[in-house]
């Protein structure tokens, strides 16, 4: 069977030449590569982000670093990667913390699509050498809060919700050599990127489920200073959900399938035909 572009036939088997995003079967059809989730809680899921992902053909390879589950040597088998929040610290000193920090020199090395959930990016923040650390006021983002897209951020993705799903106390500069690509209040950093890795301060992944449960077990939060009390998360997401539902769909379609900084689709596309 001949590729798309009409070049060599593949072998059998699955083949990953490239920055691709999909493979062959033994039966000749294409099949989207999966994509490798990190979580960090024994019940912990990737919510709404997995439910897209799989909608999209992509199996998901749940590991939890944190119970001892080995990250892969490369990504060459995966479309993408995605490192999701938790309640430690990129801070700690625990074995794992180390470990995942240290592991985003795989897909940076490679150029393979890779996204930080708030911890995951924050992840993301210190190996590329920026600090993280709490708001200098104590402050937190407990529920929905605004979000402005910088113009990187807006050739990235045309359309941004204004306001955002939030859980977190702590934040992190602006890596060097990086875009950023939207900003808030109290924490300016919201979203960056350099090259097919990014990483996103709030929290798209959250489903009406977990927004429950979040509220419920983690009900301390919400006396946070600056956090939203519980029924201003259930009021916040029926008026913002839908816009931010709507740019994660937009979004990870267009974070799988981006080439490179400096790369067209075309030179990509030729890549995967040698």
């Amino acid at each position: 069977m001949l590729r798309p572009d009409g070049n060599r036939p593949f072998d059998c088997g699955l083949e990953t030449t490239g920055p691709t995003t999909f493979g062959l079967t033994a039966c000749g059809r294409f099949t989207a590569l999966p994509v490798l989730i990190v979580l960090h809680g024994p019940m912990s899921t990737p919510g709404r982000v997995g439910n897209a992902l799989r909608a999209m053909g992509h199996p998901l390879d749940v590991r939890r670093p944190v119970f001892g589950d080995p990250l892969p040597e490369t990504l060459d088998h995966y479309a993408g990667a995605i490192i999701f929040g938790g309640p430690m610290s990129a801070n700690d000193n625990d074995d794992f913390i180390r470990r995942e920090i240290d592991w985003l020199a795989v897909p940076l090395k490679e150029q393979r699509p890779f996204l930080g959930i708030c911890l995951g990016a924050q992840m993301l923040a210190r190996h590329l050498g920026a600090k993280v650390g709490p708001h200098p006021q104590g402050r937190a983002e407990v529920g929905y809060y605004p979000i402005r897209p910088t113009e990187a951020g807006r050739r990235i993705c045309s359309h941004w919700p204004d306001h955002v799903y939030q859980w977190h106390r702590e934040g992190f500069e602006l890596p060097a050599g990086t875009e950023q690509l939207a900003e808030g209040d109290d924490f300016p950093v919201q979203a960056f990127r350099t090259g097919r890795s990014f990483g996103i301060q709030f929290h798209p992944d959250v489903t009406h489920a977990m927004l429950h449960r979040w509220t419920t077990r983690g009900h301390e939060r919400m006396s946070l200073p600056g956090a939203r009390n519980r029924a201003e998360h259930f009021n916040g997401r029926m008026v913002h959900d839908l816009a931010e539902r709507a740019w994660l769909m937009a979004f990870l379609d267009g974070w799988l399938h981006r080439p490179p900084a400096g790369e067209t689709r075309s030179s990509v596309a030729s890549l995967a035909a040698e």
